[in-house]
This record gives structure tokens, sequence and C-alpha cells, in this order.
């Protein structure tokens, strides 16, 4: 693995981050792919500082050039691509679908599902030939189940499934496995945040009483492990959750 390429979208922070420091533990060299340029740079010297190999590349998903200028970029470190980690997306709003706003609706379908069309097929001809490329879609419970406020996320978040399950479906007889990592409540920086335009006390709201929810190194851990196994074997799904979220509607609190 050492020679094979990784690339994880969305690395600027939270999960995408972890997911880089964590692969490149593992001896891949990790393509780190976000919008934030500086947060991409501060990521691979600590990479670096840590006896790994990463590049930093920016790229906004929801740009048709911006992920063709990506793949050129991925061409040009000279390595096979065996693993993409499609991470980038979010959540915005928690309204109602009667009252939801439509342009957030449109933001997260262009984020959750078409980023991880765009990526998937920019990078698809390269795990091909690699001879053994893994392909990860970071959806969410929320694409397994609805919940009463997050229409708009959870249908983006249903789609991505839909492109994951389908993909393993188109790809059968080729070498490229297809894994889905559906995280129920994860405690990062910023997903809460972006979630209620930077209201950090409804952020915290949706974590109160609750002691251990995941953080973003457990799904890391997932995803390393779905990429590291013998290639024959394919992860179709992970469901995580930390244990006081039994379900979508019933978490654990203690105050």
């Amino acid at each position: 693995m050492t020679s094979s390429i990784a690339i994880v979208t969305g690395a600027s922070s939270g999960i995408g981050a972890a997911t880089a420091r964590r692969l490149a533990a593992e001896g891949f060299h990790v393509v780190a792919a976000a919008r934030r340029a500086d947060r991409l740079d501060a990521l691979v010297k600590e990479i670096a500082g840590a006896g790994g190999e990463a590049t930093a590349l920016t790229c906004d998903v929801t740009s048709d050039e911006s992920v063709a200028a990506l793949a050129a970029g991925v061409g040009e470190l000279g390595r096979p691509v065996s693993v993409l980690v499609n991470n980038a997306g979010g959540a915005r709003g928690l309204d109602p679908v009667e009252s939801g706003s439509v342009a957030d609706w449109q933001w997260m379908f262009d984020v959750n599902v078409l980023g991880t069309v765009r990526v998937t097929q920019a990078f698809l001809p390269a795990l091909d030939a690699s001879g053994a490329g893994t392909v990860v879609v970071l959806s969410s419970t929320a694409g397994l189940i609805v919940y009463e406020g997050g229409g708009g996320y959870a249908a983006a978040k249903h789609a991505q499934t839909a492109v994951a399950e389908t993909l393993r479906l188109e790809l059968s007889g080729r070498p490229i496995r297809v894994v889905e990592i559906d995280p129920g409540m994860v405690r990062t920086e910023e997903f809460g945040l972006t979630r209620f335009g930077g209201d950090a006390q409804k952020a915290d709201a949706v974590y109160a009483g609750v002691a251990e929810p995941l953080v973003a190194d457990d799904i890391a851990d997932c995803i390393a492990w779905t990429v590291t196994r013998p290639h024959h074997v394919n992860i179709d799904r992970i469901v995580v959750r930390p244990l006081a979220q039994a379900a979508q509607h019933k978490v654990h609190r203690v105050f």
C-alpha cells in the first residue's frame, strides 16, 4: 500500500481530516482534498511530521471544473489510486418539509449526492486500473431512516445510499469494492455549526447529556478497517452509533 494513493474529500476538518491521518498511518499516500487550502497545508505538515505521506489539493466537489482539476493533480503524482473516500458533505437546517429552505435542500443534494457522483466518476478509471480499488461513501443513519426536521438531509443521504448500492451492482465483475459507512451521532467541530448557521448553542444542544458521542477518529477507524481488508472482502455497509444512541429517535441522556 505504500505506493498507492488514497483520496479523501472534505479533508480539512472532522471525519475527513481524521481519515487522512489514519490512512497515512496505514501506509497510503493520502491526497487531502477540500476547499480550504490553509487547513489542508497544516494537515499535510502534521501527517509528514508523523512519518506519513500526503499531498494537499484544493477541490470544491460542487464544481465540475474543480473536480477535473483534482483528477489532473492526482494524475501528476504518478502513483496508482487504490482508495477514494467520498467524505465531503453536510447538513443545513432542521426545518419541517413544509417550511424548509429549498436552497438548503439544493445545497445538501449538490454536496452529498452530486459531489459523490462527480468525484467517483472522475476516479473510477484510475481505481479500475489499479486492479484493487475501493470506493468509500460516507452516508449516514439518516440515509436509512427519516426523522422530523431532517427531511432535506435524510433525502440527500437516502440518495447517496442509493448511489452506493447502485454503483456496487454496476461494478460487479470489476476490481472495485464499494463500501458504505453510516454513522449516527458523531460530534465534530463543524457539522452542527454548519447545520445551524453557526449557532453554537443549537449545535451543542444536539449532544446535551450524551457523555460519549462518537468522534471523528471512531469513523476513521471504521474506514481504515474496511479498506485494509483483503481485496476479495467487501464490507458492504457499516452502521455505527454511540452506545447512548439506540436509534435515531432514542438517545440516552444524563443531566
